[in-house]
């Protein structure tokens, strides 16, 4: 369906008031004021903020009686085993952790679930075999636990100290471990609740260290390491599609910078791979479109465990090795993926029925269960609404799903709902996972439509919010250079949204990447040409070419910088014929 194009109003008057204070561009000003920063104290704290408006770790529930345990178990020497998640959340949350109870001088390792074998999350297998193991061990989950109450009660049983860190959400009843870390605890007086994994992570490794300081401050060597710790903070939280607002916004603009001159060894690993080591500044997208695939690439294929080594390793060859066996991970992630969504469209196209339910849910004995959820996230988007992909086992009959929202909706919320369907679920509003007997997933689709039909998008969810509109010939090099100081970018956070009218064509649009996918075409406005392109959307280049007329187009403008010069380049996110 076609976008509404929703305009942000402002007061002229005011947003040249605000540009003499800030002493920056009109557009800039405007930006800040569609945003709600029309004063100049707020608009300038927002611009420029800093580290120090991180919150004390130690107002984190949980994190004050954690961060003591663990200390006593470094001085005890006793074993600490980290549990993670597979994702890239929880791979740099145990890596970070890894590399804080090391330099502290702690006995440490980790373990992460095999995504096909166990699952996401705790299992009573898992615990069993780390009790026997080592029963005096601490085992302190990352990114995972906060709705494992049976396996709680497990750890309870054989004797096993068990700390839990988390941030997605809870049911009814919390696991009854030793201590629960969690931002949104019932309760909880926290100032923000939009953490990710290793986000509660490095707060409780910042607790660690100031304990191994004088209390308040860490010594100079674990100071060092929670500066350098913050770029694996950026990378999760960029990954995870928290709200890059608040702290997760400081965290990821502090770690993009930590990311270029603090990395570690495999992160260099990685950055040559992906051509990352010539850039001089790093931004969210190189975190989305670059290094995040390729660490999420292991996990998704059942080696999760390779992307930790690859973030703790002090070996240079190793490092290589396994930054090159990544980049090659995410090339077959890639390829499997182009297949499940061809297939995905395709059996929608079988039911036309299911085209007006209100969610959709797919099934298939081929898809892998570790790239259902990216291609969830394409068909929800395709198709307009909540979406979940099960890929069904052909040995015993069981689906692990991927679920994820559209326009607002609360998967965590609605799936309960229908929880007697499913052997397991959890998650969070905008993306959840399962586990389902294949026999029940028509009831399943039945009970989740019936719980869905009620839901009405909030209407900012489905708009383009536009911040203004602009000629393009306005946006040179040090004008969008400027606007970059809004970022980082990502949910909740956008790159500012601009409108142009009257444009017209400068070149026949054409299509590029594998299979055609993407576009890019050549605009001009007003005697100024420039590249725009649009990811994912190779179809629009037929129907621009035959478009009668100027258009009005709506865009993000990005600095694109090839061998070391700097253009401005449009990246399309909605077009009209103004015929």
């Amino acid at each position: 369906m076609p976008r509404k194009w929703c305009f942000q109003p402002h007061d002229a008057s005011r947003v040249r008031e605000l540009a003499g204070q800030l002493r920056v561009s009109p557009i800039l000003a405007q930006v800040l004021a569609a945003r709600g920063y029309l004063a100049a104290d707020s608009a300038r704290s927002f611009l420029d903020s800093k580290l120090t408006e991180l919150h004390d770790p130690e107002l984190l529930p949980g994190v004050p009686a954690a961060a003591d345990r663990i200390v006593a178990a470094i001085q005890a020497q006793r074993k600490v085993v980290i549990y993670g998640d597979y994702d890239v959340d929880g791979v740099t949350a145990t890596s970070l952790l890894w590399h804080c109870l090391k330099r502290a001088g702690g006995t440490v390792d980790y373990y992460l679930p095999h995504r096909l074998e166990e699952g996401y999350g705790l299992n009573c297998d898992a615990l069993t075999k780390l009790h026997a193991a080592d029963p005096q061990s601490l085992v302190v989950t990352v990114d995972c636990g906060i709705s494992s109450t049976a396996e709680a009660e497990h750890a309870r049983q054989l004797g096993l100290e068990l700390i839990i860190t988390d941030h997605h959400e809870f049911g009814e009843t919390l696991p009854n471990a030793e201590v629960l870390v969690h931002p949104r605890l019932p309760g909880s007086q926290y100032p923000f609740g939009e953490l990710c994994g290793v986000g509660v992570a490095f707060k409780l490794a910042w607790a660690i260290c100031a304990r191994l300081g004088d209390g308040k401050k860490s010594p100079p060597h674990l100071r060092e390491f929670l500066l350098s710790a913050i770029g694996l903070a950026a990378i999760g939280t960029v990954a995870d599609v928290v709200p890059l607002v608040d702290e997760n916004r400081v965290l990821v603009r502090y770690g993009l910078t930590a990311l270029r001159d603090r990395a570690s060894l495999g992160l260099r690993a990685l950055f040559e791979e992906t051509g990352l080591a010539e850039k001089s500044l790093f931004d969210a997208e190189d975190i989305g479109f670059a290094l995040a695939p390729r660490i999420n690439a292991a996990g998704r294929l059942g080696q999760a465990r390779l992307a930790v080594e690859l973030l703790t390793t002090d070996n240079t060859e190793r490092a290589t090795m396994l930054a090159r066996y990544l980049d090659e991970q995410n090339k077959t992630r890639q390829q499997v993926e182009r297949k499940i969504h061809k297939q995905a469209k395709e059996l929608v196209a079988q039911h036309p029925d299911w085209q007006a339910d209100p969610v959709l849910v797919l099934a298939h004995h081929e898809w892998h269960p570790g790239i259902i959820g990216i291609v969830a996230s394409r068909i929800a988007e395709n198709f307009e609404k909540p979406t979940v992909m099960i890929a069904l086992n052909a040995q015993d009959g069981i689906g692990q799903g991927s679920a994820r929202s559209f326009a607002g909706y609360d998967l965590h919320a609605g799936i309960s709902v229908c929880r007697e369907h499913l052997l397991k679920f959890g998650g969070h509003h905008a993306a959840a996972g399962l586990r389902i007997e294949g026999s029940r997933i028509d009831d399943f689709r039945q009970a989740f439509c019936a719980e869905a039909r009620s839901f009405t998008p909030r209407q900012e969810d489905l708009d383009l919010q536009v911040d203004a509109e602009i000629r393009l010939a306005d946006l040179n090099v040090k004008a969008v250079l400027e606007l970059d100081r809004l970022g980082p970018f990502g949910r909740d956070n956008p790159r500012p949204v601009f409108v142009s009218t009257r444009v017209e064509l400068a070149e026949p649009p054409r299509t590029m990447g594998e299979g055609d996918r993407h576009l890019q075409v050549k605009l001009k406005h007003f005697g100024k040409t420039l590249r725009a392109v649009a990811f994912g959307k190779g179809d629009w280049a037929a129907e621009i070419a035959a478009a009668p007329g100027p258009l009005a187009i709506s865009f993000a403008p990005v600095i694109n910088r090839f061998r070391g010069q700097e253009n401005v380049e449009l990246q399309l996110l909605d077009w009209k014929s103004e015929a």
